[in-house]
């Protein structure tokens, strides 16, 4: 006998409030639910975890990846926040528009942020940033200082002390735009340097799962993608023309921020996390013997760096100053 299969999709029940499912004395995370927003006919992925009603955590992602490189952290700090994390157009499960129709600058994409929330409704909330997080997350608390009630960056660089040598090439490229120069830096599209950003500087290759970097390779392999990469690397020289103002607004606004930085990032310096303290005297600075992605290796750390920081800093009573 042929079994039939219900391709049907299953009844949502918005109204129905998810039942806490526990093993042994402990209560399981909240599980991330997976969306989808229109912008202007751009479908935007996005993840979301915890109580709508609790403060609600941005998380901004870093290149090559999407919100996928927030899959542990995800359910750790939605036990106790609202927690939501977009995958930029032409990332992860996003919409990939043409060039031609759609601009990929950082004020593009920081914009499209910006749009998302709106459609939200979000107007108050922290920003936990890493790599391309970080020119998007700025770019949002430049803007509107006062919706942003805490910044976490994790390898989210703002300072121009926080570039490695390994920026030689895309600078060569951003003084420039030639056939010669463009060939180095297309090598960062590879699967072999999209694996090197999560394993370099880690202490055990064993821990991080082959998964994060063959999700991402997958965009990267995309039809076209190449094309937005290598706008977004030609148009990253404007975040660092960017850096002043936004280290501008941290000295006049003095947000609570915590940086969570892997030591061993072969692209962005710890020097980039030690800065914020010149500009927010009260930032807390704390290193992790691990690599640009430091989530992989460290992550139940880091999440009780972040829930206890945003505690400590009451972003509760700051949604209602």
């Amino acid at each position: 006998m042929q079994t039939m299969i219900d391709l049907q999709e299953s009844p949502v029940h918005p109204s129905a409030a998810p039942v806490p499912v526990r093993i042994g004395r402990a209560a399981r995370p909240p599980r991330a639910t997976y969306h989808t927003a229109n912008l202007a006919g751009i479908n935007l992925f996005y993840r979301e975890a915890g109580d709508p009603a609790r403060p609600t955590v941005v998380l901004l992602h870093g290149f090559p990846s999407s919100s996928h490189m927030y899959r542990e952290l995800i359910p750790l700090l939605a036990t106790q926040y609202h927690v939501l994390a977009p995958d930029y157009p032409g990332f992860g499960h996003s919409d990939q528009p043409s060039p031609a129709v759609f601009s990929y600058t950082f004020d593009h994409l920081a914009a499209v942020v910006e749009e998302w929330l709106a459609t939200l409704k979000v107007d108050r909330y922290a920003i936990a940033v890493q790599d391309y997080g970080a020119p998007v997350g700025f770019r949002l608390f430049a803007r509107q200082p006062e919706r942003i009630t805490a910044i976490i960056t994790q390898n989210g660089n703002a300072y121009e002390e926080g570039l490695s040598s390994a920026w030689a090439d895309l600078r060569a490229y951003w003084n420039e735009k030639s056939p010669a120069n463009e060939a180095p830096v297309r090598r960062l599209l590879s699967a072999e340097v999209t694996k090197f950003q999560y394993i370099q500087g880690v202490r055990n290759v064993s821990r991080i799962s082959p998964d994060a970097w063959a999700v991402d390779q997958q965009t990267l392999d995309r039809a076209g993608n190449d094309v937005v990469q290598l706008a977004l690397f030609y148009d990253y020289q404007n975040n660092l023309r960017q850096y002043g103002a936004w280290q501008a607004t941290l000295r006049r606004v003095q947000p609570p921020l915590l940086a969570v930085w892997g030591r061993n990032d072969p692209f962005f310096l710890p020097a980039g996390a030690e800065a914020f303290r010149r500009d927010v005297p009260a930032a807390e600075i704390h290193f992790f013997d691990t690599g640009h992605f430091a989530l992989e290796e460290e992550v139940d750390a880091i999440a009780e760096r972040i829930l206890d920081f945003l505690e400590r800093n009451q972003v509760r009573d700051r949604l209602n100053p």
